[in-house]
């Protein structure tokens, strides 16, 4: 979904919130902020309004800010709070996905960190771009649920455009629809290549070691089960992904 990430680190950091405004970038994406200073080479977006949570944006990708002039929304309800394998596994089920493909999607875009930002303005676990975050109906990209929502509501598009080709989704979440059909698979990109890559051995490797999990199961004495798949899930969730000599597979 973008090319090169830069991660921003969130710290505790006490400050009076001001009037809010809006970053617009050179990309032409914003970020809504409540204030801004520079420090250096970058420029520190406080984004929420008692200045716990900012994200550091190079100076020189800001073309000029904005005042907001909508009514800023409130921040998201802390009241019950989910971990994040909770929040993957409730939408995978709700979208027929496996949560071990969209945890391996996280684990590549984020490393889990809700307040990731690109230097593209991708944001949070699933780095979503502002404008498909728009397309999507999110409210907040750095909401785990709202972000996680989008993004694996974004995935199952992406299969099901590409007849549940695993990789050809993949290489269109990093690099965009547009440059799959241009190349007819994954981009010569060597940032593409590589993404695709790292999760399909991501993935391959849980499913293995759940395959060998089964196997051992099978082999002990136990009172005998079954497990229903939908049918829609099953061709996502049976076995690892077979990329056989495509380019994410060397």
């Amino acid at each position: 979904m973008h090319f090169a990430k830069q991660f921003v680190i969130v710290l505790a950091l006490g400050a009076t919130s001001l009037a809010a405004d809006i970053a617009i970038l050179r990309n032409g994406f914003s970020i809504r902020h409540e204030r801004h200073e520079e420090i250096g080479t970058i420029t520190r977006l406080y984004l929420s309004t008692d200045g716990t949570n900012f994200a550091d944006v190079p100076t020189l990708q800001i073309d000029h800010f904005e005042k907001d002039l909508f009514a800023p929304q409130p921040e998201p309800a802390m009241a019950k709070p989910e971990s994040i394998n909770e929040v993957i596994t409730a939408t995978s089920q709700r979208h027929s996905i496996d949560p071990d493909f969209v945890t391996s999607v996280i684990h590549a875009e984020s490393n889990f960190n809700p307040r990731a930002v690109s230097n593209k303005g991708a944001q949070g676990l699933m780095q979503i771009m502002p404008q498909t975050a728009t397309q999507l109906g999110m409210r907040n990209a750095f909401d785990p649920k709202d972000n996680v929502e989008g993004g694996t509501k974004y995935l199952r598009e992406l299969l099901e455009r590409y007849n549940f080709d695993m990789v050809k989704a993949l290489a269109a979440y990093n690099a965009g629809p547009r440059r799959v059909e241009q190349y007819g698979g994954v981009p010569p990109y060597a940032e593409t290549r590589a993404y695709v890559a790292r999760i399909v051995r991501d993935f391959n490797r849980k499913k293995l070691a759940e395959q060998k999990r089964v196997a051992n199961t099978a082999s002990r004495p136990a009172t005998k089960t079954t497990t229903k798949v939908a049918p829609t899930q099953a061709k996502l969730t049976k076995k690892p992904i077979v990329s056989g000599s495509h380019p994410a597979s060397q």
